[in-house]
């Protein structure tokens, strides 16, 4: 984690582990983990393949990455900005990013799929109508009722996802790689 007050947040949740600030394009281990996850990091890094080179150097033989990224360029919003994204990732991309890094991919999958009609509407809903007045927020706030039925929907996905269907379109990706 690059910023410490994310550190002390997820020491709260899982505190049996090890937690590390580091720069991710300067991982100052070789050959230690055995997974590595990165979950909605690499959008963040310009030099997201020099990241994917580090993870490599840092796992021990046959280790292995879990990463998720935002997906689909379609989807850039002033959401992205706030977030400090540098980029929104077509599957092929991240694919081709991580098998140069030396991995062999073993699973990659969209979720949020079956938002995706909501997502779309809502980023092209605030490009039209809220462009001056923007809140960074307004996503996230949803009615108790609304929330708890996108709950359901993506709980569904994920039972879809561990069934071993992978969903070709979806607001996030996710890829599963290991070291050759």
């Amino acid at each position: 984690e690059i910023f410490s007050a994310g550190l002390g947040f997820a020491e709260k949740r899982v505190k049996q582990a090890i937690l590390f600030q580091l720069d991710a394009r300067e991982i100052p281990f070789e050959n230690e983990f055995d997974v590595i996850g990165a979950f909605d990091v690499l959008e963040h890094i310009v030099e997201d393949e020099v990241v994917l080179k580090q993870m490599y150097q840092a796992l021990r033989l046959h280790g292995g990455i879990i990463l998720t990224v935002p997906q689909h360029e379609f989807l850039w919003s002033r959401q992205d900005e706030e977030a400090c994204h540098v980029r929104r990732y077509t599957a092929s991309d991240l694919k081709r990013k991580v098998e140069c890094a030396g991995f062999r991919i073993s699973k990659t999958t969209s979720f949020v799929s079956l938002l995706l009609p909501f997502m779309i509407a809502s980023r092209y809903s605030k490009r039209i109508l809220f462009s001056s007045e923007y809140d960074v927020l307004s996503e996230l706030k949803l009615p108790y009722i609304v929330n708890s039925i996108f709950e359901k929907i993506l709980n569904f996905e994920i039972n879809l996802i561990r069934s071993g269907i992978s969903l070709p379109l979806g607001g996030s990706l996710l890829l599963i790689a290991q070291k050759k």
